[in-house]
């Protein structure tokens, strides 16, 4: 997942509103947003690969979503990151409990921002600070460095978000979602990328021959717990391959 953007408004009619993008290779083998069989009231898409996922629900109003930190410097850890966030929704210690039992051997994994959160609390850690830490109400942001670093990408889709919290509907959140408009060369971030890379990152929605969006993922939870998922889910250049919703 290479953006989400999310609102976090306990007490509120829509307590929780997120929109996120997974970005990765096409080549890599993904089930589309399903109920698990092997985790009773876990909604998740799935890496095929490595078993985990990057964004999903679970019982007693889990959510849980991941992003990666992009750093072609960092050492690369030997588990996989996607195993973070399926835990969290299959498992059963609280927020802070889990967030920190994460801290502590965050150096297993490549770099990542976690969230997790259910009817009472949203957590974040970012997998280099020291400690985790709980979330206030407000609109947050989140790409592949810190929460709410200001990559243009970043700064758009959470202006969007924010305009549509009184009313956001999924078809809404997918259009914001779709933007394939990449930043201007002199508001590009510099990750060691090379230049090239950057133009194509830059995008909310990434279309690309080999790597680019692979799923746009809305999910808006209401005051009585009630949980709607809607995906999409996309190939190479961005040709639709199909939609799930869910209700829960």
């Amino acid at each position: 997942m290479c953006l989400i953007v999310f609102a976090w408004r306990p007490g509120t009619a829509r307590p929780l509103i997120v929109a996120a993008n997974r970005d990765e290779f096409h080549a890599r083998p993904t089930q589309a947003l399903a109920a698990w069989a092997d985790a009773p009231g876990v909604y998740a898409g799935r890496d095929l690969e490595a078993g985990g996922t990057w964004l999903g629900v679970g019982p007693q109003g889990r959510f849980a979503a991941l992003t990666n930190i992009r750093d072609p410097r960092q050492a690369l850890g030997p588990r996989s990151r996607g195993e973070l966030v399926a835990a969290f929704l299959q498992g059963e210690l609280g927020v802070e409990a889990y967030l920190d039992q994460v801290a502590s051997r965050s150096g297993q994994y490549s770099g990542f921002n976690l969230l997790v959160g259910d009817a009472g609390q949203l957590g974040y850690l970012h997998a280099r600070e020291a400690a985790p830490r709980l979330l206030g109400p407000g609109v947050y942001g989140l790409s592949n460095a810190g929460l709410d670093t200001p990559w243009p990408k970043l700064v758009k889709a959470r202006n969007g978000l924010q305009q549509l919290l009184e009313s956001a509907e999924p078809e809404q959140l997918m259009r914001l979602l779709a933007d394939g408009q990449p930043a201007a060369d002199s508001e590009l971030p510099e990750t060691g990328v090379g230049l090239a890379t950057e133009r194509l990152l830059s995008s909310v929605f990434i279309a690309s021959q080999n790597y680019g969006t692979r799923a746009s993922t809305v999910l808006i939870v209401d005051d009585q717990g009630r949980r709607r998922m809607v995906e999409r889910s996309f190939g190479p250049f961005g040709g639709h391959l199909g939609e799930v919703e869910v209700l829960v």
